[in-house]
């Protein structure tokens, strides 16, 4: 009996999907793991796998189109079978009620970042000598700069695919593609239109209704950052791995807010929901978003912990390797600006967080110590609260107790 294949819900933002290519055609024969399509969702690109078997008897929306969550993707059955009726009635019908042959597995696809290198063979090309490669194979190589024409294709005739990306490995030689440069006319107006990614039209979306719904005031306060200075040296003589000065401000989150439950909380409408758990999101910037990894129990977790863990959080982000339960549940979010030298700023509540920190760069000041001046170190970071389930009072008490495991970091070691 013909069934019909609907687009899943693959990560707890996405509205719809894109389809970046289709893997089959109409008439192929479909079996259980096979990749049918390549989407791209608000965080990634990844593989739709069929449960079914049978042939692809119909393909509802063309590649480059995008479709609702629940929206028909495909038709599969017997060869030759009828399935207009199926698909009248699949239409009318609720689509999360419709049939479970749209549960598909996924898998987040990129490369491993690697440009330039002469050891690799020839790709396989064509008459016409146009590099035979998927739609995903050629956008995951420009994104990483990988020059795809040195690659050699393991697909159908010599097809360039995800896997081959996946598994290049770079030469020594290997380093940056140099960036795209605009040719600039004297005397010319011109413009560049950018198609809107999944990722983009989330951020918009999900920020646009946070800034709208939630009102949101700010508190700032600024620490010293000598002692955490010191104790980051030490503690990374001994570190089994790099702990940075953000890792050490996820911690000193996470144990602030399990003094202060009221800002380890979500806005639900007809209540206010206090989490148990401490989960703490850390916004990394993208070449298309922003997408923010999530570090499960910070609380529980020693500094060498979280710093092994953000550090295969991030390259897997940047990779867009990233599982569904990677980038989800967060309770607090982290967004951190100061490695890129901004001093201050204010941050968007990461919706369902009732709070998001922004914090700035480290910066000397001179002060007066005494009779005289010395040099110190201090930071500043700025509290965004939506002021439905955070009042003002219940904010300032968190940095206060934040800035505490800040300036004397070893109370976060006990």
């Amino acid at each position: 009996m013909a069934e019909v294949i609907r687009m899943p819900r693959l990560s707890d933002t996405m509205t719809e999907g894109k389809i970046v290519a289709w893997n089959k055609k109409v008439g192929d024969k479909i079996k259980p793991g096979d990749v049918l399509a390549e989407v791209e969702t608000d965080k990634a690109t990844m593989e739709l796998e069929s449960y079914n078997e049978g042939v692809l008897l119909h393909i509802g929306v063309a590649s480059g189109n995008a479709v609702v969550v629940d929206g028909i993707l495909a038709v599969v059955g017997k060869e030759g079978e009828d399935f207009a009726s199926l698909l009248t009635a699949s239409s009318n019908e609720t689509p999360k009620e419709a049939v479970t042959a749209a549960d598909a597995s996924v898998a987040a696809t990129t490369a491993t970042p690697a440009p330039n290198t002469t050891t690799v063979s020839t790709a396989s090309q064509n008459g016409d000598d146009r590099i035979k490669a998927s739609p995903l194979a050629k956008k995951i190589a420009a994104d990483k700069g990988i020059d795809i024409s040195q690659l050699s294709g393991s697909g159908d005739g010599g097809r360039i695919v995800k896997k081959d990306i996946d598994q290049y490995q770079p030469g020594k030689t290997s380093g940056k593609a140099a960036p795209v440069m605009i040719p600039v006319v004297i005397g010319q107006e011109g413009h560049n239109d950018i198609e809107l990614s999944q990722m983009r039209k989330t951020i918009a979306r999900r920020l646009s209704e946070s800034m709208y719904n939630a009102p949101h005031f700010y508190l700032t306060m600024e620490m010293n950052m000598d002692k955490a200075m010191e104790a980051r040296n030490a503690i990374n003589e001994v570190s089994p791995v790099k702990v940075s000065f953000n890792d050490m401000i996820i911690k000193a989150c996470a144990a602030a807010l399990r003094q202060h439950p009221d800002v380890n909380s979500s806005w639900m409408n007809d209540f206010i929901r206090q989490h148990h758990h401490i989960h703490i999101g850390s916004a990394v910037a993208m070449t298309d978003g922003l997408i923010v990894p999530v570090v499960k129990f910070a609380d529980q977790k020693s500094l060498s912990q979280i710093a092994a863990e953000t550090k295969s959080l991030y390259t897997k982000a940047k990779e867009k390797k990233l599982q569904p339960a990677e980038f989800s549940g967060n309770t607090f979010t982290i967004s951190n600006l100061g490695m890129l030298g901004i001093e201050e700023f204010t941050a968007i509540i990461n919706p369902p967080d009732s709070c998001i920190l922004a914090v700035g760069s480290i910066k000397e000041v001179v002060v007066k110590k005494d009779f005289d001046f010395a040099v110190t170190n201090v930071m500043k970071v700025t509290l965004s609260c939506d002021h439905r389930s955070v009042d003002g009072a219940v904010g300032a008490a968190f940095l206060q107790t934040l800035k505490k495991f800040i300036e004397n970091p070893v109370t976060l070691l006990v």
